[in-house]
């Protein structure tokens, strides 16, 4: 898929929007970012168990994308991506920016906010943020924190500001985070729970996934009551309102990694301009478009900006639109001492991943390390996590070719099986191809294999 800049028109989905900018009424748009939810952990993904009203209201009204993709599965590195369309070994947010990881964006990166202040928006951010430095991802106004609820509720007076300015709205939860803070949610038991293919059914595991699952619930009533509060001052019709999560879920297998749990996550998109509601698409779309969908929304793209995904604003509406059928992804570090870069191209049916550091064991994140689900499997030295072995997964080798379609689950390495040989080699062109359009400086690596 091709970088757009101004020459894409979302024909008619946007004339809604236009319409809007011709009265002078712009709309809105609120980025309702969660951390760490996995793409089948909502009602409206079909897990009976989790109860997410807010998210389940959002996609009655929207869009629920099935095959939505962070490009890179670690906190500050994918929200760099979602801020500025670009892959985050082009923003130069290659990991964690708070603390002694120091990983900062670079300064001639231009970022959403940006762009639309320079459209006569107001913007305002709330939860967490976890970008540098500020001077690129400036918004006008930080508004106080708390809980999801509370945040949203702090909303209300921005949201109200100035009826003659639109505004954007960036809130993000701590939740689902480890270590899933569930305060006020109900009580949900390990035996409820529905243990994925990729994780242990353990006690440790279930327990663990119990208080994911009301953490996730936690983040929800933020949405919901954000959603309300949009209704109650009249912004709910004028606003576009995009849900996503930064990564997949905090369990070894998943965040950090770029199989399947850890970079297909919930895209919910409710335009106000949309006829189809309670509709689905499986396009396949990653993070990099949200920047310019959003920005192609309020009729604010860039002429002389291009952007490396492009804007999926004209497909709300279609089920199985031509064109989204491949995405990429490009990972380097999570906490400082991670180092361990990938990349990814994956299509409908076939995804290959690129250990650049295959001769390095897999890094594992503190967290994940130190969660019971992990540590109950090393202390009983268990060879198996799930379906992969402890080994296979701390052991990498440079190049992993799956069939999802055969196999969803990614156990069965097709790379070096002579049959596939052909397929290998047109997915590397394309890997190599990708890297060349977004100046990726990891493609010198190809040199050494």
């Amino acid at each position: 898929m091709k970088g757009v800049s101004a020459g894409t028109a979302a024909a008619a989905l946007t004339q809604g929007a236009a319409t809007a900018r011709d009265k002078k009424k712009r709309p809105n748009v609120v980025l309702y970012v969660v951390d760490d939810q996995g793409t089948d952990d909502a009602g409206c993904y079909g897990n009976p168990v989790i109860h997410t009203p807010g998210l389940d209201q959002l996609a009655g009204a929207g869009t629920r994308f099935r095959n939505g993709f962070c490009t890179t599965p670690s906190c500050s590195a994918s929200r760099s991506v979602i801020l500025t369309g670009w892959h985050n070994h082009a923003t130069g947010q290659y990991g964690h920016a708070h603390a002694y990881h120091h990983f900062v964006s670079f300064p001639h990166v231009k970022s959403l906010p940006y762009f639309l202040g320079q459209a006569g928006y107001r913007t305002a951010r709330v939860g967490k943020y976890h970008v540098a430095p500020e001077a690129v991802y400036h918004f006008e106004r930080v508004l106080k924190g708390g809980s999801p609820e509370q945040m949203a509720e702090n909303s209300r007076a921005f949201i109200t500001g100035d009826e003659d300015q639109p505004f954007f709205l960036y809130l993000c939860t701590t939740e689902p985070h480890r270590p899933f803070h569930h305060e006020g949610s109900r009580p949900i038991s390990p035996e409820e729970v529905i243990v994925p293919d990729y994780l242990p059914d353990t006690p440790e595991c279930r327990e663990e996934l119990a208080r994911y699952y009301m953490s996730v619930e936690r983040a929800d009533r933020g949405l919901l009551r954000l959603i309300e509060v949009l209704k109650e001052t009249a912004q709910w019709d004028n606003t576009m309102v995009i849900y996503i999560s930064d990564n997949g879920i905090a369990f070894p297998g998943a965040k950090t990694n770029l199989y399947e749990p850890g970079m297909r996550l919930p895209c919910v998109v409710r335009s106000p301009y949309q006829e189809k509601k309670g509709h689905t698409c499986d396009a396949l779309v990653d993070w990099t478009s949200i920047t310019p969908t959003i920005l192609d929304f309020c009729g604010a793209l860039p002429a002389d900006h291009a952007f490396h995904g492009p804007s999926f604003l004209s497909v709300l509406e279609e089920e199985s639109p031509e064109g989204f059928d491949e995405v990429y992804a490009s990972h380097t570090f999570h906490e400082i001492t991670m180092y361990y870069p990938m990349r990814v191209v994956r299509g409908r049916r076939y995804k290959l991943i690129w250990n650049i550091a295959h001769g390095l064991e897999y890094p594992f994140a503190s967290d994940l390390w130190e969660s019971t689900t992990w540590q109950g499997i090393i202390e009983r030295k268990e060879e198996l996590y799930a379906q992969r072995s402890v080994d296979a997964y701390i052991k990498r080798p440079a190049f992993e070719l799956y069939d999802l379609q055969e196999d969803p689950d990614e156990l069965q390495n097709l790379a070096d099986e002579p049959k596939h040989g052909e397929l290998l080699a047109a997915m590397k062109a394309k890997l190599k191809a990708f890297q060349e359009r977004t100046k990726d400086p990891w493609i010198l690596k190809w040199d050494h294999e």
